[in-house]
């Protein structure tokens, strides 16, 4: 039977193909910084990095579901918590990145304002495929694979659709001082080195 096993496994590639939005942090940098840009970074940094695990562990949770040979109901019900989980990890890290301020730099206020934008907006399309994923009828088995071929591919445009904000907030000398919090270390992808 040509279940939802394939489909499935193409949604599990569509989050590991980028969908998932962690910081995209530079790493470590050498230089001091500036003592006004370093608290900045650290207040965001550390109240992202439980968010960054949060949707880490979502897209666990719909890869293991993937690997399983899963009925459509369990299917439903992963994803759906998934994208809830992730909608709403976005959205407090849209809060987190809002209630630090502007940092210290040129153009920080509009950076920032455009980076909180992109991340409620990406948690509002998590939102939305929560609700797609709900709506599926799960007793038919092929219109549930259709429905999820569609989700794949809402998701797969999400993660093409990037996150310019948010690495315009990390250019220059805003990166390298969340590249010197430990926090931001772990919740980015990179190893953490001597950089």
């Amino acid at each position: 039977m040509e279940g939802t096993n394939p489909v499935n496994k193409k949604l599990a590639a569509a989050l590991s193909g980028g969908a998932v939005l962690v910081l995209a942090l530079s790493g470590c940098s050498s230089d001091d910084g500036d003592k006004e840009l370093d608290d900045w970074a650290k207040k965001v940094c550390d109240s992202v990095q439980p968010q960054s695990k949060k949707i880490a562990d979502a897209n666990a949770a719909i890869q293991q579901e993937t690997s399983d040979n899963s009925s459509p109901t369990d299917v439903q019900k992963t994803d759906s918590k998934a994208f809830q989980d992730m909608s709403d990890a976005y959205k407090a890290m849209g809060d987190s990145v809002k209630k630090a301020g502007a940092p210290p730099v040129d153009d920080g206020k509009k950076k920032t304002d455009d980076a909180v934008k992109e991340l409620n907006a990406i948690s509002k399309s998590y939102g939305d495929l929560k609700k797609q994923v709900d709506g599926l009828d799960t007793k038919n088995q092929a219109d549930f694979a259709d429905g999820l071929k569609d989700v794949a591919g809402e998701l797969d445009k999400l993660s093409k659709s990037g996150n310019r904000a948010l690495e315009k907030l990390q250019e220059g000398e805003v990166g390298k001082a969340m590249g010197r919090q430990d926090s931001c270390k772990s919740a980015s992808a990179t190893p953490s080195g001597k950089g």
